[in-house]
């Protein structure tokens, strides 16, 4: 405490000077010490909500998850994200250490991805020094990991438009990617969705919207004596643990413990049915696109289907052997055989025909 007092002290005097140069060069010119570096560097890491999105899931793919679940609220200038993974989980020692700075699991390795470098050991630092508050709600390892913000908006700005989805369209190299719509946190969500659709599965929606879909999946998902027999939630992986209420008012203190709120009434319709479970962002954004006529099937493949001659020659066989019943009822012929035609994805057989 003496010493927290001292440093108040000299704080106060030198007006935080002291404390934040390491070495003065002359001239105007200081060294910063590593603190006030990397305090300096958070602070430009995060500049807006989406940034802190972003993070949140590139932190949840390095921790190998396969699903991730964001579910995100706002009230005035107050906006509420959660992570929720199946990743590798945080040991409950190191729940608070994470958001310190240079404090990472990727000793031997770092991701350079889209967005930079990852695996300085920054990422939860330039979140925590960017908002309001930010802490590990629940996580074990092998179990996963629930991770909440509480965000002033006011502070941390994000963008106007949050209600617009993106569509989708194909580049000249025959990739998915966002065709239009505000960099708002929909889209921030489902470009990093594209881009690991192969690996992982990316879910966002309301508390609500989240809850409702964390309890159909786990109940696809886990054994009926998981569910019956577990004497304790915090065993189960983060992502089932919904699964495991038996009436409203458990569903919304198992929610709460991995940071979702719920009003008793929301809890009643989420076990009746009433609030439907969201697909997956890039299964949303395909079917957004598709009912506005604007978009592709990103389950197609862009190249045209191409079939060897021979195999062409003996389908047309096959064709013409098919035609015989039809021609004895019909009184027809074959004026050659059939043709069939190949066009990107369609297959075309014309059978040239004379009467008899």
């Amino acid at each position: 405490m003496a010493e927290e007092r001292l440093i108040d002290f000299v704080e106060q005097v030198s007006g935080g000077t002291r404390l934040r140069v390491e070495e003065s060069l002359g001239d105007g010119f200081v060294r910063l010490r590593t603190e006030e570096a990397e305090r300096r560097q958070a602070k430009h890491d995060i500049r807006h909500v989406e940034d802190a999105v972003c993070e949140m899931l590139r932190n949840a793919r390095d921790a190998h998850a396969e699903r991730i679940y964001i579910a995100t609220s706002r009230e005035g200038d107050r906006r509420c994200l959660v992570a929720i993974d199946d990743g590798d989980g945080i040991p409950k020692a190191l729940q608070e250490l994470v958001f310190d700075a240079r404090v990472t699991s990727k000793l031997e390795t770092m991701v350079e991805d889209e967005w930079g470098i990852h695996g300085r050991g920054m990422a939860l630092f330039s979140i925590k020094s960017n908002v309001q508050r930010a802490w590990v709600v629940s996580s074990a390892p092998n179990l996963g990991s629930a991770i909440r913000l509480d965000i002033d908006t006011s502070h941390l700005a994000e963008r106007s438009d949050q209600s617009s989805f993106p569509e989708l369209k194909r580049n000249a190299e025959g990739r998915l990617e966002v065709a239009t719509g505000p960099k708002n946190i929909t889209r921030t969500a489902l470009e990093f969705a594209l881009i690991h659709k192969d690996r992982l599965q990316v879910f966002l929606g309301s508390s609500s919207e989240i809850a409702s879909t964390l309890c159909a999946h786990a109940q696809r998902n886990v054994s009926s004596d998981v569910l019956l027999f577990c004497d304790d939630p915090e065993s189960v992986p983060v992502v089932w643990r919904l699964a495991l209420a038996n009436d409203a008012a458990e569903l919304m203190m198992i929610a709460a413990s991995i940071g979702l709120d719920l009003s008793e009434r929301t809890a009643h319709r989420i076990l009746s049915g009433q609030i439907a479970p969201v697909s997956d962002l890039v299964s949303r954004a395909q079917a957004t696109s598709r009912r506005s006529g604007g978009g592709v099937n990103i389950f197609r493949d862009s190249r045209g289907l191409k079939l060897a001659p021979e195999d062409i020659e003996a389908f047309s066989r096959e064709m013409e052997k098919a035609f015989e019943g039809l021609a004895e009822r019909y009184y027809l012929s074959l004026t050659d055989l059939p043709r069939v035609q190949v066009k990107g994805d369609m297959i075309t057989v014309r059978f040239p025909i004379e009467k008899e």
